[in-house]
């Protein structure tokens, strides 16, 4: 969720980037040419990239796309107005300029040129007029919530009943490549918003048909959709006519569906795919060694956390305490050194490293392994709920092995019962979660949409917010968020925003438990070179070449 993700949900056990973050690679036996694998070989211009992936959970629309799988597809698909590189700084795309006096009303210029992959102009009308339906609640987009600081954003996305119109009052067409966006409030960080596929643009075909839209989408990006087999793989080709600034290397690329991430690692190694995001634990003792195996580290910002479902029956009105206590009793450096062999660091904030206003060590105790003060907090708490907790995931994500250590860990501290609730796969997960069905935690897997503390706090655990599955909800917490919001300048709000993560953990007023930062472990196999991840673990396929 970057992108996004939605904001994104992270299907893995480990949100594109321009420019991709600093990497480390090892290459580890021959290619066949001569050389190394992902070196040596002529490049194939026209060659298409295999990457390993899983099933989107929703549609391919910009605004319905909550999980990394359908992210890695519609970050080639469409391209924002803006994006930001490693250094977490903004860089134009589709736009040209994006201004304010005021950080209430936004100038957007664009820049001229660009078309849709059907040949249409990408204009002015074509951003508002697919915000204005991505906002409307009765066309039930999940990432809808994103559009709520838009004047009008009430009036088409009421909290009860009809839409009063279809159309927010703070947008404005100016000119084919000029408008103007009016929001209720300063927010100064705005621009960083705009990076999120959410605020992609729509042209004037998508409104004939959107449903059929979502399953054959047709977007501004550097590739063209070409078809999509459920549940097998998802083609798409190099659109020639891209006018953006990172146009693709390859003639396309594959998104091919494995039902795990021990599969996707056999396919990379006997040649069967060209590359995969997360290297699955059974994998991380070898994958810097295994013969036909390009090891690729590199940072990331994402977190992964317990998540709870305060709907859950018993835990509606959960003293905080049992939260920091079962927290407590969790060993996360040994769970990283052992079951994540290192590809995991412990957690100690709810922000992910690698953003604006991330701060070490704001979580105090809360993340310090104390069975003994784990078992009081516990106690003056009133004990956990039926002296057991589930800790639900995803089946293909290879997480299987750290969720059973941190439940032994929680057994052995704290004496309650803790089991894994697996689901088939990451689409069956996020239902669930939508449904409010969760037993007790989830598996919380988030990465950054644009590169601030914000996002991984309002966006998150924010009352309204569109991937809060747990609801939670504290209007103190609420209040924090606006405040830092309204703030006068980009260092005021990240400043803000780090006293109400501060003001979280100090009173007990948590959504979630941290458990551990993501890296970038992924591999590439000997037909491809030049492979390259983002911040939120995105492969950057359209800087890819494919050898011969």
């Amino acid at each position: 969720m970057r992108g996004t993700k939605s904001a994104r949900w992270v299907a893995s056990a480990i949100v594109v980037a321009l420019a991709a973050t600093a990497a480390c690679t090892s290459d580890n036996g021959d290619d066949g040419n001569g050389g190394k694998p992902g070196k040596g070989g002529t490049v194939d211009p026209d060659g298409i990239v295999r990457l390993a992936n899983s099933e989107p959970q929703a549609t391919l629309h910009p605004a319905n796309s909550q999980d990394t799988a359908g992210g890695q597809v519609i970050k080639g698909l469409f391209s924002s107005l803006v994006d930001y590189d490693d250094k977490s700084e903004l860089v134009m795309v589709n736009a040209e300029s994006v201004e304010s006096d005021d950080a209430t009303t936004w100038t957007v210029k664009l820049k001229k040129g660009w078309k849709f992959h059907d040949g249409s102009d990408v204009t002015a009308q074509s951003y508002i007029d697919a915000w204005n339906w991505s906002a409307n609640i009765e066309n039930d987009q999940k990432n809808s919530f994103w559009f709520a600081d838009i004047k009008g954003y009430d009036d088409v996305h009421p909290e009860k009943g009809k839409p009063k119109t279809d159309k927010m009052a703070g947008l404005k067409v100016v000119d084919d490549h000029t408008f103007t966006i009016e929001l209720n409030n300063r927010v100064s960080y705005y621009p960083y918003k705009l990076a999120y596929n959410a605020f992609s643009p729509l042209p004037s075909a998508f409104f004939d048909d959107p449903k059929a839209y979502g399953t054959k989408p047709v977007g501004n990006g550097p590739y063209q959709f070409v078809s999509w087999d459920r549940k097998k793989k998802i083609v798409v080709k190099r659109f020639d006519d891209y006018a953006g600034p990172d146009k693709a290397k390859n003639g396309g690329v594959e998104y091919v569906n494995y039902q795990t991430l021990e599969a996707e690692y056999d396919a990379v190694k006997s040649g069967n795919a060209d590359i995969l995001t997360t290297v699955p634990p059974r994998d991380l003792p070898k994958y810097h060694d295994d013969k036909g195996v390009t090891a690729v580290d590199a940072p990331m910002a994402g977190i992964m956390s317990l998540q709870l479902n305060f709907q859950a029956k018993g835990w509606e009105d959960v003293d905080p305490k049992i939260l920091q206590g079962i927290s407590q009793a969790i060993n996360r450096e040994q769970i990283s050194k052992t079951v994540l062999r290192g590809s995991r660091v412990p957690a100690s904030s709810l922000v992910g490293p690698n953003v604006k206003g991330y701060v070490e060590g704001v979580a105090g105790d809360y993340t310090k392994y104390d069975p003994a003060a784990a078992k009081k907090l516990i106690a003056d708490g009133g004990g956990v709920p039926n002296n057991e907790i589930f800790i639900q995931y995803n089946a293909d994500g290879g997480h299987k092995e750290w969720v059973e250590a941190v439940c032994n860990s929680i057994r052995q501290a704290i004496d309650v019962e803790c089991k894994g609730d697996s689901k088939p796969d990451f689409q069956t997960d996020l239902d669930v979660r939508e449904a409010g069905d969760v037993k007790t935690f989830y598996r919380g897997g988030w990465v950054l949409d644009y590169p601030i503390n914000v996002n991984f706090l309002k966006e998150l655990f924010h009352s309204k917010a569109s991937a809060n599955y747990g609801k939670f909800n504290n209007k103190k917490v609420d209040d924090l968020f606006k405040a830092g919001d309204q703030a006068a300048s980009l260092e005021e709000t990240v400043k803000a925003y780090q006293d109400a993560e501060k003001a979280m953990f100090e009173e007990g007023t948590l959504p979630a438990i941290p458990l551990f930062y993501y890296q970038t472990n992924a591999a590439h196999g000997a037909k491809v070179r030049g492979v390259e991840f983002d911040l939120a673990n995105f492969a950057i396929v359209q800087n890819v070449e494919v050898l011969k």
